[in-house]
């Protein structure tokens, strides 16, 4: 696939798009899902070959080229490496699978009822080297955890600029202003951040779009004008710690959104199960979410 059957496929391909970029101090913590427990690996080397390996097994398993996943985000060591033998960004692009790539750094203590992404110097350098591997776009988090009007403006503000720095090397952002669904208050915050959003979108010039990740809102459609706006690719949503029945649930509920799911997508693979099992147990994943989907 070239950059343009990418957007396509993107743009109007049923099926959703994978998290495959757990990073850092996110790592163990899946392993351990995976069913590796912490001090498997001596060293960070080894912790980073082990997520490898698991995500090497998702990429060959039969069922993630079958269509229904149209893209797969993946951390810098991911893209970095190999599987099937050809970068992991050919190998998707191979298989169908749209490549994209985490940017952020991290996040900042909370302030104002947020957390902003930390400073990131290096950004245009990074995804010009994505670019030339073969990656369509970008991923970068923050987090809303109160309804804050000027935190969640903040955030706003910070994901578009950062999400211009990236539309100048040729690359589409996904901008991921994630609300915490734990939050109390989450319903009247996302209204604030529809609104936040919306605004932002009438400042994109000529040919500049965006994708949106963003929580599965608490009322159900409310993101429907963003996902029919002219400037907004695709509206994608995370699991944001649901189960993947909880989010599959709730992501019917909004139609024209599709998912972007990481726990909704691997909780039940494990390391000691058989290639059989692996494959059966991500195809059943695979088909609860793509249903949920296109529905």
């Amino acid at each position: 696939m070239n950059f343009q059957d990418m957007r396509r496929r993107v743009a109007t391909g049923e099926g959703f798009i994978a998290a495959l970029d757990q990073s850092g101090g996110s790592t163990p913590k899946a392993l351990k899902g995976y069913g590796i427990a912490e001090g498997a690996w001596e060293d960070e080397e080894a912790m980073f070959a082990l997520i490898h390996a698991m995500r090497q097994r998702i990429i060959e398993s039969p069922c993630f080229g079958n269509g229904k996943v149209i893209g797969a985000i993946l951390f810098e060591k991911t893209m970095d490496g190999e599987s099937g033998g050809k970068s992991v960004p050919a190998r998707l692009a191979e298989r169908g699978v749209v490549p994209f790539l985490k940017v952020d750094k991290g996040l900042e203590d909370e302030a104002a009822g947020v957390q902003l992404m930390k400073p990131n110097a290096g950004l245009e350098a990074l995804c010009e080297r994505a670019r030339a591997k073969g990656v369509f776009g970008t991923k970068m988090r923050s987090v809303i955890k109160s309804a804050n009007a000027a935190g969640i403006e903040a955030i706003v503000d910070q994901q578009f600029a950062e999400g211009k720095r990236i539309q100048g090397t040729g690359l589409v952002p996904i901008l991921e202003p994630e609300y915490d669904i734990h939050a109390s208050d989450r319903a009247a915050g996302e209204r604030i951040l529809f609104d936040s959003i919306t605004r932002h979108l009438g400042t994109l010039g000529e040919g500049e779009e965006v994708m949106l990740k963003l929580s599965i809102p608490a009322q159900a459609g409310l993101y429907a004008p963003l996902i029919a706006h002219p400037k907004v690719l695709r509206v994608v949503a995370l699991s944001g710690g649901y189960s993947t029945d909880e989010a599959c649930a709730k992501l019917a509920q909004n139609p024209g959104m599709i998912a972007s799911f990481s726990r909704g997508l691997l909780q039940d693979l494990r390391h000691q199960q058989s290639d059989e099992e692996f494959d059966g147990t991500l195809g059943a994943a695979i088909d609860q979410i793509h249903a949920a989907s296109v529905r």
